[in-house]
């Protein structure tokens, strides 16, 4: 059994000091972590911006895709990419655009029973980045110049708004296929 000396109490009183002084000098960092930490700044949680298709009949009325739609893109580095695979009655459709390139290139591949049609859609844009914060990553939106495609499957496409951004409610294109009864 060992003796407590006077030493030990001695000791440990110096050791709840250093804890205490360790603690006071400690304090104001973590303050200041805690503070800088917490920022009020609210970033987009979804910042990847889409560009919405919307499909129309020969009379402007909403319709829906009887066939497969498969949509897909070609990257910089030669791959395909599909962008929307295999969808069936298709009424509209959200596709990412790219912010590196300033004309995107989609192959719209449009299936039946009978026939598989594929046709190149070409979109014209600028892109611009946009700054929520210094706290936030960069997003770019986009201003459509024009768009062109060939007519195998599809009739015609216009723009109903050129500027893409994070509303993800607003239809850019309307698509009309022609009818392949």
């Amino acid at each position: 059994m060992r003796i407590k000396s006077a030493y030990d109490k001695s000791e440990r009183q110096q050791t709840g000091i250093h804890i205490r002084q360790y603690f006071i000098c400690l304090f104001p960092f973590l303050l200041v972590a805690i503070i800088t930490g917490c920022s009020s700044i609210d970033c987009p949680v979804q910042n990847t911006v889409y560009t919405v298709y919307r499909l129309y009949d020969s009379d402007g009325i909403e319709t829906t895709l009887g066939d497969t739609l498969t949509i897909y893109t070609t990257r910089r580095n030669g791959t395909d990419s599909i962008l929307l695979n295999r969808s069936l009655n298709t009424k509209e459709f959200n596709l990412p655009i790219s912010y590196n390139d300033n004309e995107d290139t989609l192959f719209f591949e449009v299936k039946n029973k009978i026939e598989t049609l594929t046709d190149t859609v070409y979109i014209n844009k600028d892109n611009y980045p946009h700054f929520e914060s210094v706290d936030c990553n960069a997003s770019f939106f986009h201003n459509i110049n024009s768009v062109k495609w060939t007519r195998h499957a599809i009739d015609s496409i216009a723009i109903n708004k050129k500027s893409v951004n994070y509303d993800s409610a607003t239809e850019h294109f309307h698509i009309y296929f022609k009818n392949r009864n």
